[in-house]
């Protein structure tokens, strides 16, 4: 059986949503559904769900997810502490409630979203990649499916030398994984 690579799965970054760091969160909203629109679904499955920010020489800052997106429409979330450790505290739901209202989240109407994405600036709140969010376009997919389970990511920047030509989704690690499972005769 052919060995699949990194480059065989990987969306090309010239096809994956993109923006400037000058940006706003209503422009990469706007980029992300533009993406989803052209996407080729003969060779994508699933929909684009982050937004790549570049600086203004071309070159890649970091990634935007829904929840980065989210986040951004209420900064007080950033006062609340590192999303990951709190949600893998495993918090009731009225201590969750509690945290709403304490920190006053999500206060004003859902219907100021428009002014607060026309003045939030990607640049304020783009996640820049760790050096595990990084796999070379010649990894295996074993190894890509190491390092998205042990960094629980979503995706990865995919590399060829120091350039960052795409990205490898966690939605195509699956359809690739789940092929080979169906064409299992159990």
């Amino acid at each position: 059986m052919q060995t699949v690579t990194v480059k065989d799965l990987m969306v090309p970054l010239e096809e994956y949503a993109t923006v400037s760091e000058e940006a706003t969160l209503y422009e990469a909203v706007m980029a992300l559904e533009k993406a989803q629109e052209e996407l080729d679904r003969s060779r994508y499955h699933y929909l684009h769900r982050a937004v790549v920010v570049l600086d203004k020489n071309g070159k890649v800052l970091g990634k935007i997810s829904q929840l980065d997106a989210l986040r951004a429409l209420e900064p007080k979330y950033a006062k609340v502490g590192e999303p990951t450790t709190i949600s893998r505290a495993g918090f009731s739901p009225q201590f969750l409630k509690n945290m709403l209202d304490q920190y006053a989240l999500f206060r004003g109407s859902l219907d100021d979203i428009c002014s607060k994405a026309a003045e939030v600036k990607v640049k304020s709140f783009v996640h820049a990649p760790s050096e595990g969010e990084f796999v070379s376009e010649d990894a295996t997919l074993a190894e890509a499916i190491h390092m998205i389970l042990m960094g629980q990511r979503q995706s990865l920047l995919v590399t060829r030398g120091d350039d960052i030509v795409g990205i490898l989704r966690l939605t195509d690690i699956f359809k690739e994984v789940f092929q080979r499972m169906k064409a299992c005769k159990m």
